[in-house]
């Protein structure tokens, strides 16, 4: 199977990319020779960049439609645990993946993860939305809310 890169993968190409549990945002991508340190394997700071890439297209693809005629938000990334599972190497192939688990009124718990045939990395993120202006918390609507509830199952911790 030949995987499209910077497009998001349907569920069926993630199972056959050997992801456990299809995940709502995927897309893959190749290590370059400018990702990799002294070892010859993946520096721990590519993958902040991968998940980085993968968080925003998640949040422009799902999230920031449901502020259309609304101020736009700022989403920032409050704090993230890393677990990094098994190293990569130069022309791997991998998938970066993002999903919502949880949410309360104005932080949302994004859960992201590295395939490369297996896991390699994963990353649990405190995003919070601001106000354009960053002075306060931004609500989100119901129908984001509702979307996460019903489409990806996070629950509200609230």
């Amino acid at each position: 199977m030949t995987l499209q890169y910077h497009t998001p993968l349907s569920a069926e190409a993630q199972l056959a990319a050997g992801i456990s549990q299809p995940q709502t945002l995927a897309m893959a991508d190749r290590v370059r020779f400018s990702e990799l340190d002294i070892l010859q394997h993946v520096n721990n700071k590519a993958y902040l960049d991968w998940f980085e890439v993968s968080r925003v297209a998640y949040f422009n693809r799902f999230c920031a439609p449901h502020f259309e005629g609304k101020a736009p938000p700022r989403n920032v990334l409050r704090n993230a645990n890393v677990h990094y599972v098994k190293e990569m190497t130069l022309g791997e192939t991998y998938i970066a993946t993002s999903h919502v688990i949880s949410f309360r009124r104005t932080s949302y718990v994004l859960e992201q993860q590295i395939w490369a045939g297996d896991l390699r990395c994963r990353m649990t993120g405190v995003m919070v939305l601001r106000t354009p202006d960053g002075a306060s918390g931004y609500p989100f609507p119901d129908s984001l809310t509702n979307y996460w509830t019903q489409s990806e199952g996070a629950c509200f911790e609230g």
